[in-house]
């Protein structure tokens, strides 16, 4: 690892080290207030956030960070900037589950950093310690907390009946995403399986390490095919629309790429050109990663099937 990478993985281990103690208890699921991008802060990631902003004042402080919750802070004319999510998965980690990870991506600075420009990536499981780590051009590595390798075991499987994914479901609306996935959800619900993890990094981990096959989050592609579904999905987040943003999917995405695994748009599309630095409806993206080109071939097909073919209500 270089040493910007040393020092990704040092904020990972304070961050898990802070939130560790919070884990399942009742007062982790306190509301602290509302973030940037409109999702509820708990106060599981209250202690997140100030042990970030903490230590990037005392150890990184030429160096600017955005975070889910407070958005962009720090230097000024930064030499690095770090695009942070203090607790991806806060929900399952307020509940004292597993599916809970810090994830930190690195992006040099300039005026609009995109998720391409991104050079290092580290993710780090909250609750058992495994670390994930992609460097651009310098492949990727995963660790057990003991410090032993992960098998990289990407699904060889192409057929969706027999597949286990997860998706994003968290303040989107019930029943329009069910009526797009309708074809896949039914298709894998006997031979495979459908969860709902509640954490893009986990669920994507998972894919590398061959537990899942596929993750599957298209909130903003239903948005921009039926723009009458944004209300809808204004509705459940409560004025916001919540869908995956760049501090849910930028160390995962690099990390997918050094792997040779396919994540792309919900269309199939390339997201290196998409910003990083914001949180809102406009910087949202859907996202598609699977274990191989040809299930990704097949999610992508059924996924614009549902999308096409959902119709508003009379």
């Amino acid at each position: 690892m270089n040493d910007t990478t040393l020092k990704l993985v040092d904020l990972c281990a304070r961050l898990r080290e802070v939130v560790l103690p919070s884990l399942g208890r009742h007062a982790a699921r306190d509301h602290a207030g509302v973030a940037v991008g409109g999702d509820v802060t708990f106060a599981i990631d209250e202690v997140a956030e100030t042990l970030l902003a903490e230590y990037m004042a005392a150890e990184l402080p030429t160096w600017a960070f955005y975070s889910e919750d407070a958005g962009l802070q720090g230097a000024a004319d930064p030499e690095l900037i770090l695009v942070v999510d203090p607790i991806d998965g806060t929900r399952p980690a307020a509940a004292g589950f597993e599916m809970a990870c810090v994830s930190v991506a690195a992006v040099p600075p300039s005026a609009v950093p995109t998720m391409g420009d991104v050079a290092a990536g580290v993710i780090q499981e909250i609750k058992g310690g495994d670390l994930f780590v992609a460097e651009r051009g310098a492949g990727f590595s995963m660790t057990s907390a003991g410090g032993e390798p992960i098998a990289f075991l990407p699904t060889i499987r192409t057929d969706l009946e027999s597949i286990f994914w997860t998706l994003g479901f968290r303040g989107r609306p019930a029943v329009i995403l069910a009526s797009v996935l309708e074809e896949l959800i039914d298709v894998s619900s006997v031979g495979g399986c459908v969860f709902d993890i509640g954490s893009a990094t986990y669920g994507v981990t998972r894919i590398l390490t061959g537990q899942l096959d596929a993750y599957v989050d298209i909130g903003p592609a239903i948005i921009a095919a039926h723009p009458w579904t944004e209300a809808q999905f204004r509705r459940v987040g409560r004025g916001a629309v919540l869908c995956n943003s760049p501090y849910d999917v930028a160390a995962i995405h690099l990390l997918c790429k050094e792997a040779g695994l396919p994540f792309s748009d919900a269309a199939g599309g390339s997201l290196d050109d998409r910003p990083v630095l914001g949180s809102d409806a406009s910087y949202q993206m859907a996202t598609i990663a699977s274990g191989n080109d040809g299930l990704q071939a097949a999610l992508i097909d059924c996924v614009q099937r549902g999308i096409r073919g959902l119709r508003r209500p009379a």
